[in-house]
């Protein structure tokens, strides 16, 4: 074993020890690695949140100026309760070549690969900006990047490029859906379940809310675009969980529902959000509101986080295909901060160790040849940064 690979399953082991929950802080972990940045040169800055108890790291090695690379990933990972793991989740178990630990996979190996090789990239002659940003609350609406985003754009930074380190297989992604994120509260008035007329019973009328959802999902895979390459190929809809009421016999005075849309072309998400709106304000308020006057429905946007976008000119991808030895890229259902970057004008690429299959699950893990081979392809990747002779 290397000693670069023994360094990054050390620092992995360390940062599975930190419980980034995206509910709880990350700070502990952000504070680490800007240590770490920090003792190799690195010049670090951390971005908190309005609650202090979240932080954003950026930090850069090389010269400054625009056109640099950065190497993304974010620190959160998602809860464990009521899963079934064999060992502490928060402390990482290795057997028969496997990493066992929350986070191990999404993805934190990445990101110990990432600052493992900073160690190497200080030393050498970059030509460009090399940035490392590792963001928080991804895995709940992208809330880090979103975040960031403004942050680099207020200092006048304009990166060229970015790799953003998911779980790939080491594959080559050049595309993803949007994903956008809502919880709908649904106020209604309560009574006694003998006279539902008297009462504006609110799981009623979220499932009639659900039930025009699921009108508009079937709707969407008629608007599958013609040569879409992802699986399935048209914009989906998911009701992720739907609360309300107290008893059998009590008319539901609140509920509250869940749901999320992926994308697959951005007319999609204002078809929905258009559709559904018309159908609160022309249909459903007016109903509760006949017997409630103040009934409401009220709509919270948890992310709209935009999909990354197919190019023919997609320099990140090229250079990272090159990097593997891929002889194309390839397009996937789940979402990443991929969409944020692209839109600040960097071309985008999604390429990291371990399998999305493994994400979220008991017991995650990553393979140590999965590390290996990222350490490989950021070895290629500092090669091909240094200033020519």
């Amino acid at each position: 074993m290397s000693e670069r690979l023994a360094d990054t399953i050390a620092l992995l082991d360390r940062l599975v020890g930190f419980p980034t929950i995206s509910s709880d802080s990350n700070l502990a972990m952000i504070a680490d690695l800007a240590a770490r940045l920090t003792d190799v040169g690195a010049r670090v800055e951390m971005f908190t949140d309005e609650t202090g108890a979240k932080a954003n790291l950026f930090a850069t090695l090389g010269p400054e100026g625009d056109g640099g690379l950065i190497l993304s990933g974010h620190t959160d990972v998602v809860p464990v309760a009521e899963q079934d793991w064999s060992s502490d989740p928060f402390q990482m178990r290795s057997e028969a070549g496997l990493l066992y630990g929350r986070g191990t996979c999404d993805m934190k190996g990445f990101i110990a690969a990432a600052v493992v090789m900073a160690q190497d990239y200080a030393q050498l002659d970059l030509k460009r900006p090399l940035h490392f940003a590792f963001t928080h609350d991804e895995e709940v609406g992208c809330l880090g990047a979103r975040a960031l985003v403004p942050e680099l754009q207020k200092r006048g930074l304009r990166p060229a490029m970015a790799i953003i380190g998911e779980p790939t297989l080491m594959g080559v992604i050049e595309g993803h859906k949007g994903c956008c994120e809502y919880t709908v509260r649904f106020g209604g008035l309560e009574g006694h379940g003998s006279a539902p007329e008297r009462g504006v019973n609110a799981v009623e009328y979220a499932v009639r809310y659900v039930t025009r959802l699921m009108e508009l999902r079937a709707e969407l895979m008629g608007r599958a675009p013609a040569k879409s390459r992802f699986q399935p190929p048209w914009s989906t809809i998911n009701i992720g969980s739907l609360r309300g009421g107290v008893a059998h016999n009590v008319i539901a005075g609140k509920a509250e529902l869940e749901w999320e849309t992926r994308p697959v072309q951005k007319g999609d998400m204002a078809f929905v959000k258009d559709a559904i709106a018309a159908f609160v304000e022309g249909e459903l308020l007016p109903a509760m509101r006949a017997v409630h006057p103040e009934a409401s429905i009220e709509t919270e946007v948890i992310g709209e986080v935009a999909g990354l976008e197919v190019l023919d000119d997609n320099a990140a991808r090229d250079l990272v295909a090159g990097l593997v030895g891929a002889n194309g890229a390839d397009v996937v259902p789940f979402g990443t901060e991929a969409g944020l970057f692209q839109e600040m004008g960097m071309s985008v690429v999604v390429c990291g160790p371990g399998s999305i299959e493994q994400a979220h699950k008991p017991d995650e893990f990553i393979a140590v040849d999965q590390l290996d081979a990222c350490l490989s392809m950021l070895d290629r990747l500092g090669q091909s940064l240094v200033r020519s002779a």
